[in-house]
């Protein structure tokens, strides 16, 4: 081994990488090998150290160990408290591996050859790297998991008798972000809200179910629009509203993304369709207008045709052997992060979402969860939820301003998108779920049978047409069950004092009190 990088490995800090530790320690795993080996990577979400005292700590992205914990000042050594202690960390260990160079991962393996984490690490250097060691193929040791399922989500799997180990890895060295075990996701895992959905969906009288249906996509579509800060026409609302209730029949392709894309954009005279082009960013400008202030810079174009066919074989092979809401927070995700096209790609990246629920099944039959609409309540979390990784990997990426007030990236930076913690995201999208499935969709059919009889009940009072007895409905619903001065004046002159309080007295009879009553534009359109 390189001695100047064994002598690298640091004592004892109290900030590392600009993050502040919550006691002295001596960075371990992934701490020392990023500071041990320069490793320009986005720092995982908790980094580990070992502590002065006899007691284990976390606190403010901070796993401190005792100091019986501590690894040897070797790379075999803090590799091994790694994968033993923090789980997979593919960014990582890619850069890693490109640093060491194939020697002296031969020698970790040489010196434990039948050690399950010696043959977990050589067969993540080849998986990642692509570069076969110069080792004979392992003849002893019993076949260990790649991914340790205790602490990340693992797929179907398939063994590798070269190394003795089973590659449970949730994808491919193309495309491969993982999620960790927490309580949150073991907790949304076993409530299975598919089974509870059909339950929600059997309660519903069949003459509501089509009608609650056609709500629940209106407000989604809606919503993917407000989330974006858009306020679109109505018929372009309808038509996103028509694709988001096709999700699912159709395999996701270049030319379905594509497709899609032009149905979010309308009218492209502005946009250009398809892959970008160039690179791209989300954030503001200075004054000027000129200077980029990036919150997040986009996968360079050059990267562009290998990381969406990754993300289409992801949801071809790899998203059927997860839970569906993982499944579908790690492909939308990937994609947003990604940013492939131009404009459009937040209303994509929620899609997909609809996309691998009801391909999966997980949707009740012609029912779309309105996810959009549970995001779009929580539009802060969502945000702090996209730059939970954002922010840490904003700092890696090396940028210059071009003279259209873009960004040029100037360094590789497509293993960022290839590998991510969507830990957070996950936990954020099965809450998304949980509320559509156990709020949403009952709050809308119970919505529907007070709004039926209402107008049934109004029917007795008064004669009007449908399109009438709706703005009547709004009226009220927007003044708090009364009637305005101007509706008594103009659209509604013609009730008599004694019909308007019979009105009023239905209206409070059904609706008043009723904490979650949406407002409604319309109830019968």
């Amino acid at each position: 081994m390189d001695m100047s990088v064994q002598n690298r490995f640091s004592g004892q800090v109290t900030v590392f990488h600009e993050r502040r530790l919550p006691e002295r320690g001596t960075p371990a795993g992934y701490a020392a090998l990023i500071d041990a080996y320069d490793l320009h990577v986005p720092l995982p979400r908790t980094l580990s150290a070992i502590g002065e005292h006899h007691r284990l700590m976390e606190e403010g992205g901070w796993r401190i160990y005792t100091p019986r914990h501590a690894p040897g000042a070797i790379l075999a050594d803090h590799l091994t408290f790694a994968l033993k202690n923090e789980g997979l960390d593919l960014a990582v260990l890619k850069r890693l591996f490109l640093a060491t160079g194939a020697e002296q991962i031969e020698d970790v393996v040489k010196a434990t050859p039948t050690g399950s984490y010696a043959r977990r690490i050589w067969f993540l250097y080849e998986w990642l790297t692509g570069e076969r060691l110069d080792l004979p193929d392992a003849k002893r040791g019993a076949y260990v998991e790649v991914v340790n399922r205790k602490q990340q989500y693992d797929g179907a799997g398939e063994t590798s008798s070269r190394h003795r180990v089973k590659n449970n890895l949730p994808g491919t060295p193309d495309f491969c972000p993982l999620v960790f075990r927490t309580e949150a996701l073991e907790r949304f895992v076993a409530m299975d809200l598919q089974a509870r959905a059909q339950e929600v969906v059997a309660a519903v009288p069949r003459d509501l179910l089509a009608r609650t249906a056609a709500f629940l996509l209106l407000k989604d579509s809606k919503s993917s629009f407000a989330i974006e800060g858009e306020r679109p026409p109505q018929d372009r609302v309808q038509r996103w509203g028509r694709a988001i209730g096709e999700a699912g029949k159709q395999p996701i392709d270049l030319d379905e993304l594509l497709r899609l894309q032009r149905i979010v954009i309308g009218d492209a005279r502005f946009v250009h369709l398809g892959l970008r082009t160039e690179n791209g960013f989300i954030g503001e400008h200075d004054r000027d207008n000129r200077m980029p202030i990036p919150d997040h810079i986009n996968a360079r174009h050059e990267d562009l045709d290998a990381l969406v066919s990754a993300l289409i074989a992801f949801d071809r092979h790899t998203a059927p052997q997860l839970d569906p809401v993982i499944a579908a927070s790690v492909l939308a995700f990937g994609f947003v992060y990604i940013h492939p096209f131009e404009d459009g790609n937040g209303r994509l990246h929620r899609y997909l979402i609809h996309h691998v629920l009801t391909e999966r099944g997980f949707n009740p039959s012609g029912m779309v969860f309105p996810v959009s609409a549970a995001i779009f309540e929580r539009i802060e979390d969502y945000g702090s939820v996209l730059s939970d990784y954002s922010a840490r990997l904003l700092p890696l990426i090396e940028w210059q301003p071009t003279d259209n007030g873009n960004v040029r990236v100037l360094n590789d930076t497509g293993d960022f998108y290839r590998f991510f913690d969507a830990t957070p995201q996950t936990e954020f999208l099965f809450e998304c779920v949980q509320k559509t499935i156990e709020h949403d969709l009952p709050d809308e059919a119970e919505f529907l049978r007070r709004y039926d009889g209402f107008r049934t009940s109004l029917a007795l009072v008064v004669d009007m047409p449908d399109r009438l007895s709706d703005l009547l409905f709004r009226f009220l619903n927007q003044n708090g069950g009364r009637f305005s001065r101007r509706a008594r004046e103009t659209e509604f002159a013609a009730l008599t004092d004694e019909e308007v309080s019979r009105i009023e007295e239905i209206y409070d009879g059904i609706f008043t009190g009723d904490a979650d009553q949406p407002d409604r534009e319309a109830a019968g359109s």
